[in-house]
């Protein structure tokens, strides 16, 4: 089914503690912990004057009503409702010491999420559907706010006010208070056995909503496709299985909510009618007074809800402890780390290359650090110089391939030369873009290692890493941004309008983007979809130059232009390239033209290197792929 996501069978173990779960919330609740007490001691306040009503009742009774003393009745009338306007005040107070340290809490768990997610590696956003993070970031925190806010307080003040109750029972008469604990024992096992019945049901209901919501992603954002291919009926029936699987999940956890709540009612009504039976004839043998039996009955009429509402609180604060598992799921993800890695790399050679380089120059004699204008090494005054970028027995095999499978690059060496262009040429699946991705540690190495001028990359902070080098991809992504923000996101600190229109020329877009509305403030909707394609690679384009970067890495860039943009576009990016040493993927001749040598990738490894002539003339592999028929079996 689209979009469905796998379960880990650990999350929907039964014996899992939903305490435990739930108790992982509690570094995002500390700091809002004192409202809450607060809220907690004011409810249980509040409720606990609900049991102060059968004391008065019973007085009420026993005195000015057996007296016939009306004014006794208006008192006891007046004390009544001043027990219910400061009930409902307290209820009112407590809502509102809740309502703004739980949106905040809500807000702070958004905002973890959101931040975890863009450190993630692209190897988990490639796992994992984007409706279920989005259901993790929507649905689920949602469901937990509204635990914090009723369940988790109510949980508690239900229970005080059941142990309260209790004891005014068996203080007003033992016996019939007994009568009322004769249900407790067959309710606690009926709750734990609708916990564990009610914890898989949620978590497979949670799980579905994620499925249901990358499906109706895929089908907005794929609206062009659908409709282009007449495929709606097809995606409403895809729809409407995973809307019926839903259902039928909901409908199974109504039918569970239905018995536990009609159990937990019938049980302690049954024990209500018999102590009403039995106190109404301890009335009649005058062992018992009439005010004490309506104050038994009162309380024992205020402690319904309380125990009724014990099924309903065990069910949200089971989908809590799910939405808890769900969310702790995303943020247990290892991270990319900030800092330098070891991929076997031998520690002392690791620490002779990062301590050879300044400013990205290495030595080529010895190793001894450079000084800062890279020019002379501080031992022996021989030259130093940048030394491109390096690949050495660079291989690669993503995470969850089969262990028999061959690797996707294997054992690569390439060596780009300082203000050299790389072209990188081969079919259909040879690893080309894997390549170009390894270099800003979009994916981790497998094995080898890459060099930046000198510095292995693993040993590089990721941030400094992505500010030496900038990337394109043939399938450019814009934001719901405007078209100056989309090409800046690729600058420095600081870089404005200069830098803006000096990038936007280089792509050949400064003429449509004049051109828009509000020009480069213009929006771009979602995706850049109000945009060519063309237009929207051109925008890639310069975002990828508008920071002036060391390293260029571009996937096949130049894919989406018409011939003669084409052409515009790489006299500009020639003029960029002598800045800057680039890889570039190419598919077409004019786009390996620009580059001065020429590197052939097949089946992940390297077949050959030289200029485009050169190889046009020695290597066959290469004339088919630079022929028509090559061009089309990209």
């Amino acid at each position: 089914m689209p979009g469905e996501h796998v379960v880990d069978n650990d999350s929907t173990d039964p014996r899992r503690s939903a305490v435990r779960s739930l108790a992982r919330l509690w570094p995002y609740v500390r700091p809002v912990r004192g409202r809450l007490a607060w809220a907690a001691a004011v409810a249980i306040v509040a409720s606990c004057l609900s049991l102060v009503i059968p004391l008065v009742l019973k007085w009420m009774v026993d005195g000015p009503v057996a007296a016939g003393d009306p004014g006794g009745v208006w008192l006891g009338a007046l004390y009544l409702l001043l027990l219910g306007i400061a009930e409902a005040v307290l209820f009112g107070f407590r809502r509102w010491l809740v309502a703004r340290p739980l949106a905040g809490v809500e807000a702070s768990m958004r905002a973890a999420l959101y931040r975890r997610l863009q450190r993630l590696p692209i190897a988990f956003h490639d796992r994992w559907a984007s409706g279920q993070l989005l259901s993790r970031a929507t649905t689920d925190l949602m469901l937990l706010r509204m635990f914090l806010a009723f369940p988790l307080t109510f949980l508690l003040v239900n229970g005080v006010m059941i142990l309260a109750g209790y004891v005014l029972l068996l203080g007003q008469d033992w016996t019939l208070g007994l009568i009322l604990l004769t249900p407790v024992v067959p309710l606690v096992i009926l709750c734990s056995l609708f916990e564990t019945k009610y914890s898989l049901v949620a978590r497979q209901a949670q799980d579905q909503v994620g499925d249901l919501t990358t499906v109706v992603e895929e089908s907005v954002l794929g609206i062009r496709i659908v409709k282009g291919f007449g495929r709606h009926r097809s995606q409403a029936l895809a729809f409407r299985a995973l809307a019926e699987r839903l259902r039928g999940t909901e409908l199974l956890k109504a039918r569970l909510l239905a018995g536990i709540w009609a159990l937990i009612t019938i049980i302690p009504e049954l024990a209500i009618g018999a102590a009403l039976v039995l106190g109404t004839v301890q009335v009649a043998d005058g062992e018992l007074s009439a005010g004490t039996l309506v104050a038994f009955l009162s309380t024992a009429l205020a402690l319904r809800w309380p125990v009724e509402s014990i099924g309903f609180l065990l069910a949200m604060s089971q989908e809590a402890a799910t939405a808890t598992e769900r969310y702790f799921e995303v943020m247990d993800a290892a991270e990319e780390t900030a800092g330098p890695e070891s991929t076997g790399t031998p520690k002392a050679e690791a620490e002779a290359v990062s301590e050879a380089e300044t400013d990205g120059v290495r030595c080529e004699t010895d190793g001894v650090r450079c000084e800062t204008d890279g020019v002379r090494c501080e031992a022996d005054g021989s030259r130093c110089e940048a030394d491109g970028v390096r690949f050495e027995n660079v291989s690669f095999r993503y995470p969850d391939a089969s262990p028999d499978a061959p690797p996707v690059l294997d054992r690569v060496d390439l060596h780009i030369r300082p203000g050299e262009t790389l072209a990188l040429v081969g079919g259909t699946g040879s690893g080309k873009t894997t390549l170009t991705a390894l270099v800003p540690r979009l994916h981790e190495l497998t094995g080898g290692r890459i060099l930046l001028d000198g510095e292995d990359i693993t040993l590089m902070e990721r941030e400094r890493l992505r500010t030496l080098v900038s990337t394109a991809f043939e399938e450019p992504t814009l934001f719901s941004a405007s078209v100056g923000e989309n090409v800046l996101m690729g600058g420095t600190e600081g870089a404005g309008e200069p830098e803006l229109w000096r990038a936007l020329g280089v792509a050949q877009a400064d003429g449509f983007v004049a051109a828009l509305p509000e020009g480069a403030a213009t929006q771009v909707g979602e995706q850049g979809l109000s945009l060519s394609g063309g237009q929207r690679q051109r925008l890639a384009l310069a975002r990828a130059v508008v920071g002036r970067p060391r390293f260029l890495v571009l996937d096949d860039p130049l894919s989406a232009l018409d011939v003669h943009t084409e052409a515009l576009v790489e006299a500009a990016l020639r003029e960029v390239l002598r800045d800057t040493t680039a890889l570039v993927v190419a598919h077409r001749p004019s786009t390996v033209l620009l580059a001065d040598r020429v590197a052939l990738l097949s089946e992940g490894r390297v077949a050959a290197v030289g200029t485009h002539h050169e190889l046009l003339r020695e290597n066959a592999e290469y004339a088919w792929l630079m022929s028509g028929e090559g061009a089309d079996e990209r």
